[in-house]
């Protein structure tokens, strides 16, 4: 058994030396600022760019956490598809708030999204869901996501068998599969400084406007 102890944690320290981050630079709008944090990133080649960490709660306030991809963004929200019965799914039809995390390393920024969520439409669900690969649409028809089961080779069978029902016909989009859109009221930039002094702003939605505020790091 590995001893957890043996690897000094403590220890694993990185210096943050990324460009500074002033108010004068910023855009007003959060969501234009976002556009071009997410366009630095995706010319930079990093690696799964559009990932994100979504954080939801239960009804008793429990946090859970996981990583999945943005699929679209415009100034009515964040959206990403999952089933409609997976954990996070429970999670927001009990409290339908959330957070968005996306960690940048290698250009040492963070966004942070927070605010309601919101269903997509039906249209809007179906319309992704035929853009994704075939393999992809028969995995997210067939997997009772969350839910325990007996082995892969369960999940593997049940792929197999849908494929040979199908034939060449298209997988139509399951019922309980579709998109969730995280409409904000706050969302936060942060740029990794030297020293740990970082520089952090906020954007906070104040009787339908946005303010601008810089925070402590």
């Amino acid at each position: 058994m590995t001893d957890v102890s043996a690897i000094d944690i403590a220890a694993v320290r990185r210096e943050y030396a990324g460009a500074s981050l002033d108010l004068s630079v910023l855009d007003a709008d959060p969501f234009a600022q976002a556009r071009t944090w997410l366009d630095d990133a995706l010319r930079a080649e990093i690696v799964d760019a559009t990932a994100m960490t979504l954080a939801t709660a239960d009804a008793a306030g429990r946090p859970g956490a996981r990583t999945v991809l943005l699929k679209h963004f415009d100034r009515a929200g964040f959206v990403f598809f999952t089933s409609y019965v997976s954990r996070k799914a429970r999670d927001l039809d009990a409290n339908p708030r959330a957070a968005l995390l996306f960690h940048w390393r290698e250009v040492s920024r963070q966004l942070v999204v927070e605010g309601r969520v919101e269903r997509v439409s039906d249209a809007e669900s179906s319309e992704y869901f035929a853009t994704r690969p075939r393999g992809s649409q028969l995995a997210a028809a067939v997997s009772p996501q969350s839910r325990e089961v007996p082995d892969r080779a369960w999940l593997e069978d049940r792929v197999a068998a849908l494929e040979a029902r199908l034939g060449d016909t298209t997988v139509p989009r399951p019922e309980d599969w579709g998109g969730y859109r995280v409409v904000p009221d706050r969302i936060e930039v942060w740029q990794g400084r030297e020293n740990r002094l970082h520089d952090r702003f906020e954007y906070r939605l104040v009787d339908g406007g946005w303010r601008i505020a810089r925070l402590a790091p």
